[in-house]
C-alpha cells in the first residue's frame, strides 16, 4: 500500500518559509553567542554578524531583545527534549534529566541566561512572562508523570508525592543554577540532583 503523494502534507513555500528559515538561523546563533558570552557580554550585533544582517533586520523578526531572548531559551528547551524520554519509564526520564543538567553546565552562557530572563519575566507584562508561566506548568506536568510512574512502579518511596517531589526538583535544579553562577567549584549541580532524586526513590540514582 502506498501514500498518496497529493495526499502529503506540503511544506510551507515563499515568503513565509524564508522567513522562518531565517528566523531558525537567528535562534541558533543566538543560542550560540550567548552560551559562548553570557547574558551581558553576547550582543544582538554579535547575532547579526553571524548571520548576515543588520541588528534592524534581526529585530525585525522578532518583538523585542527580551522576545529574542526568549525564543533562544524555547530553543534550547527544544534541544533540551532531544535529551529527555519522557514517553519511557519515569526512572529513566529523570535519569535523562540528570544528563541534562550535566550539558548546561557545559553552557554557563545560556544557564545564566535562563536565571536572569526567568526573574524578569515574573512580571506579568515583561514579553517572556507567558513563556515561563507555560514552561513551568509543562516541565512539572512532564516530571510529576515521571515520578508518577515510578510510584506505581514501587520505585519511590512511601509517602512521597509526584507534584511535591516535581516542584521540589524544579526549585532545587532553579536554585543550583544560580548558586552554580556565583562560584562554580562549589557547587556539583549534577551529584546535588541525583542525590534528591536517590533520597526520594528506593534505590540510588
Amino acid at each position: 500500500m502506498t501514500i498518496d503523494e497529493t495526499a502529503r502534507p506540503r511544506g510551507k513555500r515563499g515568503p513565509y518559509a524564508k522567513s522562518e528559515e531565517k528566523r531558525g538561523l537567528i535562534l541558533e546563533a543566538a543560542l550560540e553567542v550567548f552560551a559562548q558570552s553570557g547574558y551581558r557580554a553576547g550582543s544582538l550585533r554579535d547575532v547579526a554578524l553571524k548571520v548576515g544582517m543588520s541588528e534592524a533586520g534581526l529585530l525585525h523578526h522578532f518583538q523585542n531583545k527580551s522576545a529574542l531572548l526568549a525564543a533562544v531559551l524555547e530553543r534550547r528547551d527544544d534541544h533540551a527534549r532531544d535529551m529527555i524520554d519522557f514517553s519511557g519509564p519515569g526512572r529513566k526520564t529523570l535519569t535523562d534529566l540528570i544528563e541534562l543538567v550535566r550539558y548546561n553546565s557545559t553552557i554557563p552562557g545560556v544557564v545564566e541566561l535562563y536565571c536572569i530572563l526567568s526573574a524578569e519575566a515574573t512580571s506579568p507584562d515583561h514579553p517572556a512572562h507567558a513563556f515561563f508561566v507555560d514552561r513551568y506548568q509543562d516541565t512539572t506536568s512532564s516530571i510529576t508523570g515521571a515520578f508518577t510512574d515510578m510510584e506505581q512502579r514501587g520505585q519511590l518511596r512511601p509517602g512521597i508525592n509526584p507534584a511535591a517531589a516535581s516542584r521540589a526538583l524544579i526549585a532545587l535544579m532553579d536554585g543550583l543554577q544560580v548558586q552554580w553562577l556565583l562560584n562554580r567549584d562549589s557547587v556539583d549541580m549534577v551529584e546535588d540532583i541525583r542525590g534528591f532524586l536517590s533520597a526520594v526513590a528506593t534505590e540510588p540514582f
